[in-house]
């Protein structure tokens, strides 16, 4: 079974329980064009848990699994072509991504949601997961997410918009709806953020919380472990789908901390049951890199904490 590569492990038994309310910004929208009904075999649709500005140096934790269907063709994270530089995995057949990060620091992120009725001919939802990362922050990236899901182009989708200020995910179902989030631990798959009754969240939540997550090498290492366990046949105490019309079909174990030669970015190509992580680090660093202005306030911190 693949695993997090990385530093030593230093566990301390603790439970967190970071029960934080969800903070609404007020964007909804409602219908007004002639929908379809949302495909049924969709609901079950890529888990992910954030650690936000809990852990020491690194206001960005990652842990996400990725379900489609085996037969859509994809490519492996990286650096894509064009400004701003983003590294990310590319869906073939629509040209869109998963899930990103572009070079200030900004990760975007899609999962599938139920909708009652979509366009007859719905745009792709990765595609506007990677215009997303041509923004340059979490709000703005936010806010155009759910300017664009109201136009009702779209089936149903969740979008993760996080930077080292600013963290939201934007609800395009039935109703669209910007959630930012506080400091602490949260989940998402299909539904709505921190839900109790989704097994896989719930799973995640209680084996994370297990640990107390306050560096990245815990929550990577733990997390690496939540996401490779399989689902029993009721699809409970695991993570790992095996069905196979829509398997789990790729991870992404990933830390945007304050320094970028510590920001750590490791992608299995299957289950990671499976698969072993791959490193992908230099490559997020690369793209990190090509933002000056962060790279001038690394430098200006280096240079103080030197005198």
């Amino acid at each position: 079974m693949g695993g997090y590569i990385g530093g030593s492990l230093a566990v301390r038994l603790k439970c967190l329980h970071n029960n934080f309310p969800q903070q609404t910004e007020g964007f909804r929208a409602g219908f007004g064009v002639q929908r379809t009904p949302s495909v049924p075999d969709e609901k079950l649709m890529c888990v992910m848990a954030i650690l936000y500005k809990t852990a020491r140096n690194t206001p960005i934790l990652v842990a996400a699994n990725r379900e489609e269907r085996v037969e859509r063709p994809t490519v492996a994270p990286k650096i894509q072509s064009g400004k701003p530089r983003v590294v990310c995995g590319i869906d073939q057949q629509a040209g869109g991504t998963w899930l990103g990060v572009n070079q200030h620091g900004m990760l975007a992120a899609v999962t599938n949601r139920p909708k009652r009725v979509v366009p007859p001919d719905p745009r792709s939802r990765g595609l506007l997961c990677r215009e997303l990362l041509a923004i340059s922050n979490a709000k703005e990236a936010a806010q155009w997410a759910a300017s664009e899901l109201a136009k009702e182009r779209y089936d149903g989708a969740n979008y993760l918009c996080a930077d080292a200020d600013y963290a939201a995910v934007v609800y395009g179902g039935d109703d669209v709806e910007i959630v930012a989030l506080p400091p602490g631990l949260h989940t998402i798959s299909d539904g709505n953020l921190n839900d109790r009754r989704d097994p896989r969240q719930e799973f995640v939540r209680r084996t994370l919380t297990l640990h107390m997550l306050d560096s990245a090498v815990t929550f990577l290492a733990v997390g690496s472990q939540a996401f490779a366990r399989k689902c029993d046949a009721d699809g409970r105490r695991g993570v790992i789908l095996r069905d196979p019309r829509r398997p789990t079909v790729s991870s992404t174990l990933l830390s945007l901390s304050d320094k970028i030669s510590t920001c750590i970015y490791q992608y299995s190509p299957g289950p990671p049951c499976d698969h072993s992580y791959d490193d992908l680090s230099a490559l997020l660093r690369q793209v990190l890199s090509t933002d000056k202005a962060r790279k001038a306030r690394e430098e200006a911190g280096n240079h103080t904490k030197s005198r």
